[in-house]
């Protein structure tokens, strides 16, 4: 036990059938309880960790989404945890930085820390990627959030209880920025740290954004807290 809490990893994972085994088998080596949920995948994901007997499995029989998946691995996190990292599947990651992410924990404080990708701006960046990240950060700050540099990143901490309060409603990558917003609203501290990102060609990372169907997506999460920030008072905001 870390003396700022009890740890857990949860790992949402759809279709990373090249990454998801080397990216459980490292965070095991942190020595925390995996949560691994298998958001309805159709490749050969479950055949890769079903017989990792340290992790603890859970799948969803049909495609929920990320935030969603995240959800339902909180939700048994708890059971064991005060805090969950969460790391994306795609290997994208260094799980050996989620130390660093504990160590930006404050004292005696229970915010969202969220791991700033560097190198964000390389070339073998793809453009979704990075054009992504900008939209989201600005509607992010549009709709109350004091200024975020990575909105989007999926190397987080977050305080369990607090977390499965804010009541969020998106259950896709739309999940991740609306988490910050109701943190800010209901006056949880975002915290970030900077952690490195890799997207070297051939590693056989794997990306389920699809530009246009996640950026309608995207629009209508944030017009509906846009429009909750400037129509709702503070207080109304804070019981959504």
């Amino acid at each position: 036990m870390n003396e700022k809490g009890k740890f857990s990893i949860v790992i949402p994972v759809y279709n990373h059938q090249e990454k998801i085994k080397d990216v459980v088998i490292s965070c095991l080596k942190l020595g925390f309880p995996v949560f691994v949920v298998d958001d309805g995948s159709t490749d050969n994901t479950l055949d890769q960790i079903k017989n990792i007997k340290e992790i603890r499995l859970i799948r969803h029989e049909k495609n929920q989404g990320k935030g969603a998946a995240i959800m339902t691995g909180l939700s048994e996190a708890v059971k064991v945890s005060d805090w969950a990292i969460t790391i994306d599947a795609d290997g994208q990651h260094n799980p050996d930085e989620a130390l660093l992410l504990i160590r930006s924990l404050p004292e005696k404080q229970r915010p969202i820390i969220v791991g700033f990708r560097k190198g964000m701006s390389g070339q073998h960046v793809h453009w979704t990627s990075s054009f992504g990240r900008k939209f989201s950060n600005f509607w992010v700050r549009m709709s109350g959030v004091p200024k975020i540099s990575d909105t989007q990143s999926g190397f987080r901490i977050y305080p369990i209880p607090e977390s499965i309060a804010l009541n969020t409603k998106a259950k896709r990558f739309q999940f991740e920025v609306e988490i910050l917003v109701k943190a800010a609203w209901k006056g949880l501290p975002v915290i970030e740290t900077p952690v490195s990102v890799s997207y070297t060609p051939g590693s056989g990372r794997v990306s389920h954004f699809r530009p246009f169907v996640d950026f309608v997506r995207n629009s209508q999460t944030f017009c509906r807290l846009i429009v909750q920030r400037l129509f709702l008072s503070k207080s109304k905001r804070k019981h959504l």
